[in-house]
């Protein structure tokens, strides 16, 4: 083999996984942006059902307007946030008033045997479960994505192509809002 031979091999191999790596990147970028589609889809189910859920406890709990009117005010919130971090923030808030309104339910025997409202309430578990089964999914693209944008000699295909860092969907943080919904009574 001559030396030119070796320097078009090497050549070669070197475009090869160029290519290689940037697709690479096309495709974790695909998926994170996947996952985080899947989040959204479940968060707006979620949305969706509380409106229903505030009316049903409402019916039984009309002088409870404070816990009413927190719910709402974070729903709005959750639904206007504009990037991932206020994203997380309003969904701690909308966790947290979704655990005053139970607690509101908690006083009212007749409001947690109204079949309307156990089904809001498993249906509401389930969203909760599946949000967190996205979140899980999300986060696990967007590290592998993370790690490749950092890790040599990857790294170069990152820069060379602007391909960067996502930032993690976090739910946890101040106390009790780190906690999921508790929905069972």
């Amino acid at each position: 083999m001559t030396f030119s031979t070796v320097i078009l091999i090497l050549v070669a191999v070197a475009v090869f996984w160029f290519i290689f790596a940037y697709n690479r990147f096309v495709r974790l970028i695909t998926r994170a942006k996947e996952a985080w589609s899947d989040i959204e889809v479940q968060m707006k189910r979620r949305y969706d059902l509380i409106p229903n859920l505030v009316s049903t406890v409402k019916g039984y709990a009309t002088h409870e307007s404070t816990a009413f009117e927190n719910v709402t005010k974070a729903r709005a919130m959750a639904i206007g946030a504009q990037n991932i971090e206020e994203k997380g923030k309003a969904e701690n808030m909308l966790s947290g008033a979704l655990k005053s309104l139970f607690a509101v339910a908690e006083a009212y025997p007749d409001l947690k045997a109204n079949q309307n409202f156990l089904e809001l309430q498993r249906e509401l578990s389930d969203t909760e479960n599946k949000i967190q089964a996205a979140r899980r999914f999300y986060n696990t693209n967007v590290r592998d994505l993370n790690i490749a944008t950092d890790t040599f000699p990857s790294n170069f295909v990152a820069k060379t192509f602007n391909f960067s860092k996502m930032e993690f969907f976090d739910l946890g943080g101040d106390g009790a809002a780190s906690e999921p919904v508790k929905v069972q009574f």
